[in-house]
């Protein structure tokens, strides 16, 4: 199969941002006198933007509309500052990076994460990368809606089918589907094998650079 792009997932799949986002909502649930989270725990509310990270994160108690508005934008805030802190990229990424750019394979970024500190991230760890780098500006384009996907295919110049989708969670799976690209997993990200493969993962691979094999 002839692929002209490669999509990205950006939280656990180019970077792993677990840290700087659980140090962020633990501080404002600190605040707030809310119990805290584990990494764990806080591993599995990562995927659908920060806002229902924030959300899940509130006791049952508290999870009013106002409260869970208030704490996002002080879960912005806090985020904003620190999403760079110990925010890296995985092992295997950077060499990925640089094969796909010399092959000519065009790159994008698609993520839940908000707009802005998707293109922070993004300009901090992968600033010579990247054509596009787009996050969550709109909660109803969210993934797995595959209307952003798309249209990023069409702004590289691309049919969707001729992009390689990567992702680390079943959301990511769904979204490229939804778009009719390549569903592609990594298993250091995030999310177990058995999501990627029940939400529709073409293929799975263990490490970024397996991802050449397939072009």
């Amino acid at each position: 199969m002839k692929f002209k792009a490669v999509l990205f997932d950006l939280d656990g799949t180019l970077v792993n941002s677990l840290i700087d986002i659980a140090d962020s909502i633990n501080k404002v649930l600190q605040e707030r006198n809310f119990p805290t989270h584990s990494y764990e725990i806080i591993n599995d509310f990562i995927g659908s933007g920060l806002r229902n990270l924030v959300t899940k994160a509130l006791p049952e108690t508290h999870k009013d509309e106002a409260t869970i508005e208030s704490t996002f934008q002080a879960m912005m805030a806090t985020y904003r500052e620190n999403c760079t802190n110990k925010t890296s990229a995985y092992d295997g990424i950077m060499e990925l990076l640089y094969q796909l750019k010399s092959r000519n394979i065009k790159l994008a970024v698609l993520s839940n994460k908000a707009d802005e500190l998707t293109k922070k991230i993004g300009q901090s760890l992968f600033p010579d990368y990247f054509e596009i780098v787009m996050g969550l500006k709109n909660e109803t384009t969210k993934k797995p809606n595959p209307s952003v996907a798309i249209q990023i295919s069409t702004d590289l110049g691309c049919l969707p089918e001729e992009v390689l989708y990567v992702g680390d969670s079943g959301i990511d799976m769904q979204t490229a589907k939804n778009a009719n690209m390549y569903a592609l997993g990594v298993l250091w990200g995030y999310r177990p094998k058995e999501e990627l493969l029940a939400e529709g993962a073409q293929s799975i691979i263990n490490h970024p650079l397996e991802l050449i094999e397939l072009l």
